[in-house]
């Protein structure tokens, strides 16, 4: 018996129409669990992108105490100054350094602090930046010294959180691609109930496997590519939102994921959403249907 294009479009059709709050709830927990995965990814790029920016910054901060006194300001600029790793040197004093934090930070900063409370930093350019361990362990014993950052320290807390929200979410993502397997082979395994009869029939009229087998297959892989769709839809508008929020903050211009591995990210999802709906629709359909 032949299997036409638009046999399996109608019986598929019917399928999920017959089941439709089944597979409402299947398609709606592929999309939640496939946006999860796709935020994720897009996530992990973000942070690559920005720790690449962070290691092209070469700066060593030293803050200075802000009751340090004169004498100790002066040794630590005649150390910096015959420190090898460093290539040169700016310091900005109280009054400079609260203009930068509040150009950086905000009003808010700028109410908490005073000109007199805020550090003065000396900035220092590295020759070297894997040297900045080095030259930090050299500073931050020093008197009058208040702390020492360099980029590798934001860089270790920004991959540390980052890490931490990857595996939250692709934990939660698992969990939920898990039950959608769940509703959308529930959801075959119901269509095959309520057309059992029609099966035995067909059965009987001499059908082949595949025949009996191929809408119910296609019923799972719809729900996934749908359910994908959606979450493809959900992460596409996401990373608009996000790429349209930090027009107003420049200084996060390099955590903007590339527009090519959005569209990877994308054909991923979907992917991923198909792969969902054929294995659940082919455990059904070798578990349920008896052909």
């Amino acid at each position: 018996m032949p299997i036409s294009a638009g046999y399996v479009a109608r019986e598929t059709a019917t399928n999920l129409w017959r089941n439709r709050l089944m597979a409402i709830a299947a398609v709606l927990t592929v999309a939640v669990s496939l946006s999860l995965v796709g935020t994720a990814l897009l996530m992990r790029q973000a942070v690559n992108n920005e720790l690449v920016q962070l290691n092209q910054n070469v700066d060593l901060q030293v803050f200075v105490h802000p009751t340090a006194s004169a004498a100790d300001i002066a040794t630590i600029r005649t150390t910096i100054s015959q420190t090898p790793q460093i290539r040169k040197f700016t310091y900005l004093n109280h009054k400079q350094s609260y203009q930068l934090a509040c150009r950086i930070s905000g009003q808010t900063v700028c109410q908490v602090l005073t000109p007199k409370t805020t550090p003065p930093v000396f900035r220092c350019t590295l020759t070297d930046p894997g040297a900045a361990a080095t030259v930090a362990s050299v500073f931050k014993h020093f008197a009058g010294v208040q702390d020492v950052t360099y980029p590798s320290q934001a860089a270790h807390t920004l991959t540390a959180v980052s890490n931490v929200l990857q595996v939250v979410l692709l934990v939660i993502a698992v969990v939920l691609l898990i039950s959608a397997l769940v509703l959308i082979l529930n959801a075959i395994r119901m269509a095959i109930f309520s057309r059992r009869r029609e099966v035995g029939v067909m059965r009987l009229v001499g059908a082949t496997s595949w025949f009996i087998r191929l809408p119910f297959m296609v019923e799972g892989l719809v729900q996934g590519l749908i359910g994908a769709v959606i979450a493809a839809g959900i992460v596409l508008l996401g990373d608009i939102g996000i790429r349209t929020l930090i027009r107003h903050f420049k200084e996060f211009s390099s955590a903007v994921v590339p527009g090519h591995d959005v569209i990877i990210t994308e054909i991923l999802v979907v992917v991923m959403g198909a792969l969902i709906g054929a294995i659940g629709s082919a455990v059904a359909v070798r578990k349920f249907l008896e052909v």
